[in-house]
């Protein structure tokens, strides 16, 4: 299948009752002016070098290098998975990650996570997708100046409640099929477009199943 998010396909930020804004913190700093992006830089400009030895290690090789270039620059998106990694170790867990970035529901239970881009009308847009055994959600690891006429950087979330979920449909470039897409729609609608997955595989199987989950629920 050649389906792939165009601009017109990207996440409406208007009516759409799934996309969340989440003001970052009085200290949260572009990517630009981390004070690792120096060593990120230097590091960069070695993994270019690494050499893989199977097939397997070349696929999962390709899913970085599309995780990687869908941003402005390396940088960028090797200190997002740093800023990830840093979240984790600090509040004990990807659970504690998932509960402290988005408000809590009662029994819920995480199940996955995956490093993933989602497309917005500003571009993609990197972040992390949980599934949960209640909802996919979404947040970018960066803040953002996204809603016109205010000043203040806010975190893209996007947080769908599995009994609301209607389909998932994985789709690639004809031309390049390393470039792998996830469709998520909404039964009323609305649609999601999920890219440069690092594990991309594991993360269609689990999304697949993941309506069964609210029947069980």
């Amino acid at each position: 299948m050649d389906s792939r998010p165009s601009e017109t396909q990207g996440t409406a930020q208007a009516n759409n009752p799934y996309v969340h804004y989440s003001p970052a913190p009085a200290t949260s700093n572009s990517s630009t002016q981390h004070p690792l992006a120096n060593m990120v830089e230097a590091l960069c400009q070695c993994g270019k070098r690494v050499e893989v030895a199977t097939k397997r290690a070349e696929a999962k090789a390709d899913n970085v290098w599309n995780h990687l270039r869908m941003c402005p620059s390396f940088t960028e998106a090797m200190m997002a998975r740093l800023s990830t990694g840093t979240k984790v170790l600090t509040a004990g867990g990807e659970e504690k990650v998932f509960q402290q970035t988005f408000e809590r529901v009662t029994g819920e239970k995480l199940l996955h996570s995956y490093a993933c881009h989602l497309s917005t009308s500003h571009g993609p847009v990197i972040g992390m997708m949980y599934i949960s055994d209640k909802r996919i959600a979404f947040c970018s690891d960066f803040s953002y100046y996204l809603c016109p006429g205010n000043p203040t950087l806010m975190h893209y979330k996007v947080v769908v409640p599995l009994d609301q979920l209607r389909t998932v449909n994985p789709s690639a470039n004809r031309w390049n099929p390393s470039e792998k897409y996830i469709q998520i729609v909404t039964r009323d609608g609305h649609e999601f477009w999920f890219m440069g997955f690092i594990s991309y595989d594991k993360a269609l199987r689990n999304l697949s199943q993941a309506p069964r989950l609210s029947q069980n629920n």
